[in-house]
């Protein structure tokens, strides 16, 4: 399994140690989308969504699963992330939610799977709280935007 660092020489699955690794400023940016009728996106922002404000909600569902990464990710560390931010930005070309999510900490490993836990806890929130009017919304595009901090430095994607 050479070259993938969550598994021991047996091919058993463990957490990497990053106990000798440098503490810096990490930070990773991640994107999707969920694409929906031009009605059921004009019904969100207009803010006629039965239940509720679709956008606020799902930037604290954002916010809040990439808090909880190390509980839904087997392998990840516990961080003590120190800024995460989701903002959901309407398309009418798509038409649909784009979702942009910034997370930073100060710590050991990188923030990634906490930006890409965002973007998707906040596209499935959008998908629970707009469903009853609109089953054929489609959530994709979830991909790391760009991640800096580290022994591996800078990433941005193309």
């Amino acid at each position: 399994m050479a070259g993938f660092t969550h598994f021991d020489a047996e091919g058993r699955a463990q957490m990497v140690d990053v106990s000798e690794k440098a503490t810096t400023a990490r930070i990773a940016v991640a994107a999707g989308w969920v694409r929906m009728s031009p009605e059921t996106l004009e019904m969100i922002v207009e803010g006629r969504a039965d239940k509720g404000d679709v956008i606020g909600v799902a930037r604290l569902a954002g916010i809040m699963g990439a808090k909880r990464t190390s509980d839904l990710i087997p392998l990840c560390h516990p961080l003590p992330v120190t800024k995460v931010s989701v903002d959901l930005v309407p398309d009418s070309e798509l038409p649909g939610l784009r979702i942009e999510a910034t997370v930073k900490t100060t710590g050991q490993t990188g923030v990634e799977m906490e930006a890409l836990t965002a973007v998707s806890t906040a596209a499935l929130t959008v998908y629970d709280m707009a469903k009853a009017v609109d089953r054929g919304m489609e959530i994709g595009g979830v991909s790391l935007r760009l991640k800096d901090g580290g022994k591996s430095g800078r990433y941005e994607a193309p």
